[in-house]
């Protein structure tokens, strides 16, 4: 008797601590989804001062390759704000793979608390106690007086001037649209129109003309993607490649009806995916590079 009551407190023990975890995990706050360069789920800042961040976090990644993103949110309760900003840099993973060069302010604005998290690669540049000044000398102080805004632009500004001061890889060249990416574009010709042939050629006795036109532009704008383009200009490589093939076909004794309502995998005529684009997001595509965090930065009040 006294084992079967040993064994069934013990059982009902575990029920409670499997109950127990179970709550406290599911009553975790969700991290946010990373939408862009600054995320404000509690709309202190507008959208001109949203704009003004996102163009010079822009700017700096572009000239430095080091990231720095932003997030507001009402609160991080029922944690504490540092295991939570681990969990959203361990999401985010803002800064470049190995290099690690990424931070993250948090401000949890109903908390009254934020974080600056910093990335293995800056803690460095940006140590616990540099973080912490920054949190006390330069954004608290004007949190305290109801500048948001001013506060974190204050914030930002000083974390880009110390990461500048860091000596980091530099960053890779970016494939923004520009009227030179025409050249890119133009340098792909040859390649564009004998893998054109070849794939167009190859899919059109088993797909028919319209779907195989689709799905040649498809591989052919993804294998210039794979090869260092552009997701813009690949897709103008892939539409360029729907395009001739479609025209080859036409023009070699068939029209489009031959096979054209067939469909194959969710790709239409255009050659795009219709799954969307590499890290796309509302501000241009941002998305992290890979970083990694250690926990290091500072937390502070107001």
């Amino acid at each position: 008797m006294m084992r079967m009551a040993r064994a069934s407190v013990l059982a009902a023990l575990m029920c409670w601590l499997v109950v127990g975890f179970t709550t406290i995990a599911q009553a975790q706050l969700a991290v946010p989804q990373l939408t862009g360069r600054v995320v404000d789920q509690t709309g202190t800042l507008d959208s001109d001062v949203i704009a003004r961040l996102d163009q010079k976090l822009k700017a700096f990644e572009a000239r430095k390759g080091s990231q720095i993103a932003v997030l507001i949110v009402p609160t991080t309760q029922p944690e504490a704000i540092e295991p939570f900003a681990i969990r959203v840099a361990e999401a985010w993973k803002i800064g470049r793979k190995k290099v690690d060069d990424g931070a993250i302010l948090l401000v949890a604005k109903n908390d009254r608390k934020l974080r600056i998290e910093v990335g293995y690669g800056l803690e460095g540049a940006l140590p616990d106690v540099t973080a912490k000044r920054i949190i006390d000398e330069i954004i608290t102080p004007k949190f305290r007086t109801g500048d948001f805004a001013g506060g974190i632009e204050a914030g930002v500004d000083r974390m880009i001037a110390v990461i500048d001061g860091e000596a980091l890889p530099a960053p890779e060249p970016q494939h923004e649209w520009s009227p030179e990416s025409f050249d890119q574009v133009s340098g792909w010709a040859i390649p564009l129109i004998f893998g054109t042939l070849v794939v167009n050629g190859f899919l059109q006795s088993l797909l028919g003309r319209m779907a195989a036109s689709a799905l040649t532009g498809s591989i052919i704008g993804g294998v210039a993607w794979m090869f260092g383009l552009g997701f813009p200009i690949a897709m103008i490589v892939g539409f360029a490649a729907f395009l001739f093939a479609l025209f080859i076909d036409l023009f070699s004794g068939g029209g489009p009806g031959i096979g054209s309502g067939r469909r194959s995998g969710g790709i239409y005529p255009g050659g795009a995916w219709s799954g969307g684009s590499r890290g796309s997001s509302s501000s241009g595509g941002f998305s992290g590079g890979g970083g990694s965090f250690g926990g290091g930065g500072a937390s502070g009040s107001w």
